[in-house]
């Protein structure tokens, strides 16, 4: 079994990644996002009643009504400031909350999300590349650079431009730049946007590294392909 050098403490804020094996999707349509981040709202509470492939089954009033239930309780493993899913690894920001709380988070999400796309897909095997990674958030600084990098993402990996990371759907950015969004209401963005004046200075706070992301990707990729 792994070993993990990071210890996982509670009130401590960790970022969190995995990647798909051999670097290989893990979201290939808009069904698959949206199923990771259905997941990821279910299983932050502590005693979510059942497994999501259970709850999901249910008639709607009845989902609704365990869904209202465990806000109303308000019991988490987890808070969750910032995310991004990406085509084949994703990011999270997020503090654990209990005793081994991100360790349950994410193995339920993972576990339930590999399932759900093996049936799917019509394939075996595991999905994600190992254990997921953990740093922990040591200062304030690292905090918001942190979730700069998170969010930055969609831009680094060309898949939009700067100027148009408010249309990339599967990041936690239009939750904290707009005032209305469909999906992703368990991020909490207070914590993080009380680091700047508004939601403006935040945005430009975003963009200033924007082509400096770009350009140590684009270093990485090289240094790796040339020292296989």
């Amino acid at each position: 079994m792994p070993y993990r050098k990071v210890i996982l403490a509670k009130d401590q804020i960790y970022h969190i990644y995995n990647r798909g094996v051999a670097r290989l999707p893990i979201f290939y349509a808009r069904r698959d996002y949206l199923r990771f981040l259905s997941l990821t709202d279910y299983y932050r509470f502590i005693n979510a009643p059942m497994s999501y492939s259970r709850f999901i089954k249910l008639a709607k009033e009845d989902r609704n009504k365990i869904l209202q239930d465990l806000m109303k309780e308000d019991k988490l493993l987890v808070e969750l400031f910032v995310f991004c899913l990406m085509p084949n690894h994703y990011h999270f920001l997020m503090k654990q909350l209990t005793e081994k709380g991100i360790s349950t988070f994410m193995s339920n999400l993972q576990n339930s999300y590999a399932k759900y796309l093996n049936i799917k897909n019509d394939r075996v095997g595991p999905l994600f590349q190992s254990m997921f990674k953990a740093v922990r958030i040591e200062s304030d600084e690292q905090l918001i650079h942190v979730s700069r990098y998170i969010h930055l993402n969609p831009s680094t990996g060309y898949l939009v431009e700067p100027e148009n990371l408010l249309d990339y759907p599967w990041s936690s950015l239009e939750i904290y730049l707009k005032d209305e969004f469909r999906d992703g209401n368990f991020v909490q963005t207070k914590f993080i946007l009380d680091y700047f004046k508004n939601k403006q200075d935040y945005h430009r706070f975003i963009l200033d590294q924007a082509d400096y992301q770009r350009e140590l990707a684009n270093i990485k990729h090289i240094t790796l392909e040339n020292n296989p």
